[in-house]
């Protein structure tokens, strides 16, 4: 049987390219679970779409040249599938005490309970953003907008049924039971919530959507990528795929960001402003204002460094000697790939004081990992901060400095100002308005949130696209709402 398969098989209720319809048993559990999944998209899915016709891409391939079709599609019939990126012949595991062996096709006994959670722990962010982002269609600034909210959105289902597969394949009862706790916890509950903390805050807004889809899924992004290394081939090749389709998410945030900051600067121009700071004369020309921009930035920011859990890991060296979860770019870097010797430079707070400290390579892979995205992260700001200096204004975006905000590692029990300077409680809850964004901020955020839904228009807070998805032209009708 041919696994290297590029087309995707839609004959199955399950479009899949692992031979699905000859693997009885579970395609019978995958086919159990579907009911299930369909309940939850019904009922968690985006409020008040699913009749609509929305523009859509549904991967029929995964051939890089060419791997996805554009149609008008109800995204309750979406054709999730399982989809893995073509086997490379002779693949070996590339890095920890297994280095260089052939990579494994069946999960190895003495690593099954590791290898399960951590395909739990993805598979369950993945719903968890499509529970947080349930009502934003119904305050979309535009069409084009919305199209990219619910690209998003059914792409974040089709994960879910990627990890689903794994557990479903591989892990026996154990993984049916896990495939349906992940159907079973919700966003926010107070009793079964999402695993992990920035997946049960709120998205009250679209500029906190574009802001978790820069940063909180650039997170996600940096996870597949060490997962897209595993030993564990089905792992490896299921996060390759997925890397493809999450490009997409990563630039609905950079994109959407730029936009928004580029209306503020075209406004405050028009307007004749020369303060940014001005905050109250920026609002009063219905945009969003600059240091607001910078406060919700701090709060994904921070809230998506704490994703990568303590600085200073054994869970994480654990996983990387036993060729489970490897480094960002872990074949392109140059060292043994087994860390028996190497240290890496970790902050930690020593005696009050913020200092870099040399610790063992392999128990600082989360702070390695964290440092890699946030250099990614840097990539963005430098586009945004562009348009700013571009409109003649002197502000720039950037990144607060790690000890600000924390709730998990170093520096989850002191308090530290953006630029990193410790203060004492009293003088963050005076000031803390000032960093993070305020209740009178979020409700001049939601103010502005009224839908835009004629074709080709855009809310006042917001700029048009360079391009339209797909090539197509401004006044494309990418969601077609029944009246």
């Amino acid at each position: 049987m041919n696994m290297n398969i590029m087309n995707v098989d839609y004959s199955t209720k399950i479009p899949n390219n692992v031979n699905l319809a000859e693997d009885r048993q579970v395609l019978k559990a995958l086919e159990g679970w579907h009911p299930g999944y369909m309940d939850w998209w019904s009922d968690m899915g985006p409020e008040g779409f699913q009749e609509s016709l929305v523009y859509l891409r549904t991967a029929y391939s995964v051939d890089p040249r060419g791997w996805a079709k554009f149609d008008y599609v109800r995204m309750p019939e979406y054709r999730w599938g399982i989809l893995l990126a073509p086997q490379e012949e002779n693949r070996v595991v590339p890095f920890g005490e297994h280095y260089g062996e052939p990579a494994w096709q069946e999960v190895p006994g003495e690593h099954r309970a590791m290898l399960r959670r951590l395909i739990v722990i993805q598979g369950d962010t993945e719903p968890a953003s499509v529970e947080q982002q349930r009502h934003l269609g119904k305050t979309a600034p535009s069409l084009y907008d919305m199209r990219n909210l619910f690209q998003v959105n059914v792409e974040e289902g089709r994960h879910l049924w990627a990890m689903v597969y794994l557990l479903q394949k591989y892990f026996g009862r154990d993984g049916r039971e896990e495939a349906d706790d992940l159907l079973r916890r919700r966003s926010g509950d107070a009793d079964a919530p999402r695993m992990l903390g920035a997946f049960n805050e709120a998205t009250p807004d679209w500029l906190s959507f574009f802001m978790f889809t820069y940063f909180t899924d650039r997170d996600g992004k940096m996870q597949l990528h060490s997962l897209a290394q595993s030993g564990f081939d089905p792992l490896s090749r299921t996060c390759r795929f997925m890397l493809t389709e999450e490009a997409h998410h990563m630039f609905v945030g950079e994109t959407g960001i730029t936009r928004v900051v580029q209306r503020t600067c075209d406004a405050m121009r028009a307007a004749g402003i020369t303060d940014p700071t001005d905050i109250a004369k920026v609002r009063a020309l219905g945009v969003i204002d600059l240091p607001t921009i910078q406060k919700k930035l701090n709060l994904h920011y921070t809230l998506s460094l704490d994703l990568f859990g303590s600085e200073v890991s054994t869970n994480a060296a654990n996983a990387f000697n036993a060729g489970i979860k490897g480094r960002y770019h872990e074949t392109q870097i140059d060292d043994d790939h087994q860390l028996k010797n190497s240290t890496y430079p970790v902050l930690k707070l020593i005696n009050g004081e913020i200092k870099l400290v040399d610790e063992p390579a392999l128990t600082a892979l989360n702070m390695r990992l964290r440092d890699d995205y946030s250099q990614d992260c840097v990539k963005g700001m430098l586009r945004w901060n562009k348009v700013i200096s571009t409109a003649g204004y002197d502000f720039k975006l950037s990144l607060p400095n790690v000890a600000f905000h924390r709730h998990i590692g170093e520096f989850k029990d002191v308090h530290a100002t953006p630029d990193g300077i410790l203060i004492d409680d009293a003088t963050w809850a005076k000031r803390k308005d000032e960093w993070l964004p305020s209740v009178s901020d979020g409700d001049f955020i939601t103010s502005l949130m009224q839908p835009v839904t004629e074709i080709g228009q855009f809310a006042s807070w917001i700029s048009p696209p360079k391009v339209g998805i797909d090539n197509k032209p401004g006044d494309f009708e990418y969601v077609k709402i029944e009246s």
